[in-house]
């Protein structure tokens, strides 16, 4: 097959990277600890560890789960809880006894715990208390053997540790009451693994780091095996990337999206560990006031996101008038940057929010702009080193320059598969290592990716395409809506109709005032046929906007 697509990179990121340059994640979580020792690596409602802090507590955890749990090698591991100081801890003493780490949404239902732990063969959880009630309706029915739980105040310092614990359970009553009788307490197994050797577990890249689950919202959520080496190529790739936009040692990166996720994983827990960043952890980013607050008191230089925090916090009283002065990278992804969004960011913080493109089953960086793009593009950026993406056509040839297709995309950082689901494996790779990732994009002559939509979302009217980012992302920027959501509903005479679900950012705002702004910015055939104004759009706990949910409660036409 001959290949008539570019392949640009950005001026200064070299073509390819060197994953063999490191053994495992935990080779370069040992080196950031040497050189960065006392700085500060991770910070939760005030409370702040260093790296050798994590390092030692990482290492406590690890003997404990290793000499007295007797977890060995390739053993999964299932973490459920937010943004808080233990879950990095957890993470890096997982990876340093070479257990498999399994992320777990805290929020998933009984259902959807059940499943995961059972497709995923976890034999020990780590919970916040806050969730437990949901692992102990489940336990019995699945492979777990242990379970050790923690409190949001465990690693504050005395007395504030204890405050924010009686706070939290008795005040705000936000731990439902459980019964788990043979759960160990976190601290606890720290104490006990200060006193425990721990034995180096030797590594390589080939080995599994994660089962990193999809999202489920298309369908059975399905592992991701992510080795070793997709993850040191990924953030090798994205060091390489935006290396000349940070200060080693000195950045402060704001981290909302919760790191169970593969975004803020890779974005925030491992980018920063790499280049001695604070990692500011947002236990709960929808809290907007007080994430404003906690912003108020940082100087923060480096922010990760997704469009819908984005759009939130520009919303919110008193966000405006906050210190930007050492802001110097925005990163949006994990779903479409509107561009009405990232004008305004831009016009509040003066710092260009740059789009990147990623999936789980890609570590997840497959593209990103360029660090020096003075405003939105539109481009979800150019390959990240060592990366290959194709446009194809429904047979799987090229597709012209210019035209849309499903983007492919072949790399260092693509997984290996699904866990135990072969079939679905077999349909997102080829024999020669390419991942289809479902989503519709379309290259320029200088090389750049613009994302379409995702196949799936996309509505035929009368033979015509129509994709919902794009009227999403028109609606978006009328000033009287906060936020849009856009899909196909079934219509006699065209196949499909547009119908737009709009949350109001004015009361004021008439459906009318909705037609005439999109007779203004798009032709006949892609405005909404029907509009229906709801107060809150169904999203993930990411934030992403549910459009399956969207299709089953408002996919009737008579609003």
């Amino acid at each position: 097959m001959d290949k008539i697509w570019l392949q640009s990179y950005a001026p200064g990121v070299p073509e390819t990277i060197d994953a063999n340059a490191h053994t495992s994640l935990t080779e370069i979580f040992e080196q950031s600890v040497a050189k960065f020792g006392n700085k500060p690596a991770y910070s939760n409602f005030g409370n702040t560890l260093s790296f050798e802090e994590v390092d030692t507590l990482s290492r406590n955890f690890a003997a404990y789960l290793t000499q007295t749990l007797g977890l060995k090698k390739g053993d999964r591991l299932a973490i459920m809880m937010p943004n808080t100081l233990q879950y990095p801890i957890t993470l890096f003493a997982a990876l340093r006894a070479g257990l498999v780490v399994v992320n777990v949404n805290p929020l998933y239902t009984p259902r959807e715990l059940e499943y995961q732990l059972i497709d995923s063969g976890a034999v020990a959880i780590v919970v916040l208390e806050n969730f437990a009630a949901t692992v102990a309706t489940v336990f019995n029915k699945t492979p777990l053997k242990h379970v050790i739980t923690t409190q949001i105040g465990d690693l504050f310092p005395f007395p504030k540790s204890m405050l924010t614990n009686v706070v939290v359970k008795y005040v705000k009553k936000m731990v439902p009451s459980f019964s788990l009788p043979s759960a160990i307490h976190l601290k606890d197994a720290l104490s006990q693994g200060r006193h425990l050797p721990f034995n180096r577990v030797k590594q390589s890249l080939d080995d599994t780091a994660f089962l990193q689950y999809t999202g489920g919202t298309t369908g059975v959520s399905k592992g991701a095996i992510l080795t070793h080496r997709n993850m040191v190529s990924n953030l090798l790739q994205a060091y390489h990337w935006a290396k000349s936009a940070v200060t080693e040692g000195e950045d402060v990166c704001v981290t909302a999206l919760p790191l169970y996720h593969i975004f803020a994983l890779t974005a925030n827990a491992f980018f920063s560990l790499k280049i001695g960043a604070k990692c500011l952890l947002i236990t709960n980013p929808r809290d907007f006031p007080a994430f404003v607050k906690t912003l108020s008191q940082e100087n923060f230089s480096l922010f990760v996101g997704i469009n819908t925090l984005f759009n939130a916090l520009l919303h919110t009283p008193g966000f405006d008038k906050l210190d930007f002065s050492a802001l110097k990278l925005t990163l949006g992804g994990g779903m479409a940057v509107q561009r009405s969004v990232a004008e305004q960011w831009k016009a509040v913080t003066g710092c260009t929010l740059i789009e990147a493109y990623g999936l789980t089953e890609t570590s997840p960086a497959v593209c990103i702009n360029p660090m020096d793009i003075p405003d939105y593009t539109g481009a979800i950026g150019l390959p990240v080193s060592s990366t290959e993406v194709s446009i194809r056509a429904e047979d799987g040839s090229e597709v012209p320059l210019g035209e849309a297709g499903e983007l492919w995309v072949k790399g260092p950082q693509v997984m290996p598969g699904y866990w135990m689901h072969d079939e679905d494996t077999g349909k997102a790779l080829t024999d020669d290592g390419w991942l289809h990732t479902g989503d519709v994009a379309k290259m320029d002559e200088k090389g750049y990716v613009f994302i379409v939509d995702r196949l799936k979302d996309m509505i035929l009217i009368s033979g015509f395409n129509v994709y919902p980012n794009e009227i999403e992302s028109v609606l978006a920027a009328h000033p009287k809506i906060l936020e849009a959501g856009v899909i196909g509903v079934s219509d006699t005479h065209m196949g499909e109709a547009v119908k737009a679900i709009i949350v109001k950012d004015d009361p004021s705002l008439t459906e009318e005032e909705v037609r005439a702004h999109c007779r203004e910015n798009l032709t006949n055939y892609k405005r909404p046929k029907h509009i229906e104004f709801i107060d809150a759009l169904p999203k993930t706990n990411v934030g992403k906007i549910l459009r399956r949910e969207l299709r089953d409660q408002h996919g009737g036409i008579n609003e």
